[in-house]
């Protein structure tokens, strides 16, 4: 296999991002002083360069709004720095009544292949991010996402399986963007009836061609690295998208929480059969993110 893509990863300066200022604020992923701090970009590579790790997608950190064009000034200057390819995620309102200023802004940096803007909604507080549980039937928002054609983004889907009938109506509405499925549908409910809704949302998505999903996250809700759930959560979205259409992330610095990057990689590498790694753990990723072959 050739070099690995991570698809998912993060870089920040504590100072750029409200939610690390000031009282610990809840997240999605439990208490996380260890990450109250700066995560430079040397600091990434070294966890993850020895993994063989040669391309990296940044997605956005939820700088604040007004300044996500700084963050991918950031993120594009780290990279310059540490003469490391890195494509960037940014952040764009895809509520606003006119979203082209924004895209035409982020469009003048080479780097960007895409936006995320998180839509899950949880009845759990501590889970819920969107202003809304059902934003993917937003007219406006509709409209917004399928202006990403006209620049080549990609967008990036975040929801919750009780969220995936309206995603995929989303994405049927935008055929010609693609959709990245974010941790792989972010199942969080492993009960039987959990399941069984996380299962069938993932085939409703799966059935819309523009849809890949994204193998990262995985230890968010359980908070540590679980072989077992990875490698049942991997399974499980391979049979329903197959491996051209399914990429590996690491969602690092958030998983630094509970694991380190040889522990999380070691785990995806052992669900992933060997006829999807190459798939799994880079074409897919330089496909969806046109990046070139290192």
């Amino acid at each position: 296999m050739t070099g690995i893509v991570d698809s998912h990863f993060h870089i920040w300066r504590q100072a750029d991002l409200p939610w690390l200022l000031g009282p610990m604020q809840p997240r999605i992923f439990g208490p996380y002083e260890p990450i109250r701090r700066d995560y430079p970009v040397a600091e990434y590579l070294a966890d993850c360069r020895p993994r063989g790790v040669t391309q990296a997608v940044y997605v956005q950190a939820n700088w604040a709004p007004a300044r996500h064009l700084d963050e991918v000034a950031f993120v594009s200057q780290a990279s310059d720095d540490a003469g490391f390819p890195i494509a960037i995620v940014a952040y764009a309102d895809m509520l606003a009544d006119d979203v082209r200023p924004q895209l035409d802004a982020l469009a003048r940096n080479p780097r960007v292949r895409g936006v995320r803007m998180q839509l899950h909604w949880h009845d759990n507080p501590l889970y819920r991010f969107a202003s809304g549980a059902d934003l993917c039937r937003d007219p406006r928002l509709q409209a917004s996402v399928g202006r990403l054609a006209d620049y080549g983004f990609s967008f990036d889907l975040q929801v919750f399986a009780p969220q995936m009938e309206g995603a995929a109506e989303l994405a049927a509405a935008c055929p010609q963007v693609t959709f990245v499925l974010q941790h792989a549908g972010m199942l969080e409910d492993v009960s039987p009836d959990g399941v069984a809704q996380w299962r069938d949302g993932m085939a409703a998505l799966a059935a819309r061609p523009n849809i890949v999903s994204k193998l990262s996250g995985l230890g968010t809700f359980q908070r540590r690295n679980d072989p077992a759930q990875i490698a049942f959560v991997v399974a499980d979205t391979l049979a329903l998208f197959g491996a051209e259409r399914c990429l590996f992330g690491s969602n690092f610095p958030i998983e630094k929480l509970w694991t380190s990057y040889p522990e999380l990689i070691g785990a995806h590498r052992a669900a992933v059969p060997e006829g999807a790694a190459d798939a799994v753990f880079s074409h897919t990723a330089r496909r969806v993110y046109r990046l070139a072959q290192p």
